[in-house]
C-alpha cells in the first residue's frame, strides 16, 4: 500500500474526487490536500502541499490536477527529489514510471476523458521503475538538481 497525496485547483475538484476513489479502490491511502470548492484558488498553493509531502517522504507519490496539468508540474518540480510531469494517456503514464520513476503525476482536468483517467491512474500506480540505464540518468538529474539548488532565481519576464 502506498500513501498518495492528491490536490487540485478549482478546475480539478470534480476530477480529484474520482482520482481519490480510484486510489482507494486499489487499496492505497489517498490523502486529500484540497482544494474543496469551485471558487478560484491559486494552483501553486496546492501543488506545494503535495510536492512538499513527496519531497519530505510524508507521501510515497503525489497526483496534481489543474486545467492542463502544466502549472502544477512547474511548481512540483521546484521541490527536491520530485519528478513531476503532465501525463495524458496510459502510454505516457507507463513510460513516466518505467523510465523516469515519476513520483508526482500531473493531470489535466479539461483534456482527459473519464475512461482515459481511469487507465492513467491504474497504469501509473501499477507500473514499476525499470532501473538500469534509467537509474543512471536519474542520478545525473539528481546531481543537476543538487548543484543548482542554491543558485539565485533569475526572472526575465516578471509580471507586476
Amino acid at each position: 500500500m502506498m500513501k498518495i497525496a492528491v490536490a487540485s485547483d478549482h478546475r480539478g475538484v470534480s476530477i480529484k474526487t474520482r482520482v481519490l476513489d480510484i486510489i482507494r479502490g486499489m487499496g492505497h491511502d489517498g490523502i486529500d490536500f484540497g482544494a474543496n470548492g469551485e471558487e478560484s484558488v491559486d494552483y501553486p498553493d496546492y501543488a506545494s502541499k503535495v510536492a512538499g509531502a513527496v519531497s519530505s517522504a510524508e507521501a510515497d507519490r503525489g497526483i496534481l490536477i489543474c486545467g492542463t496539468g502544466i502549472g502544477m508540474c512547474i511548481v512540483a518540480n521546484k521541490f527536491d527529489g520530485v519528478r513531476a510531469a503532465p501525463v495524458h494517456d496510459d502510454i505516457t503514464a507507463a513510460l513516466s514510471r518505467q523510465h523516469n520513476n515519476l513520483n508526482v503525476l500531473c493531470l489535466s482536468a479539461d483534456l482527459i476523458s473519464e475512461q482515459a483517467l481511469d487507465r492513467i491512474i491504474e497504469t501509473w500506480l501499477k507500473t514499476e521503475f525499470e532501473g538500469g540505464r534509467h537509474a543512471r540518468r536519474l542520478e545525473k538529474v539528481a546531481k543537476i538538481e543538487s548543484a543548482n539548488h542554491d543558485q539565485p532565481i533569475v526572472q526575465e519576464d516578471s509580471v507586476s
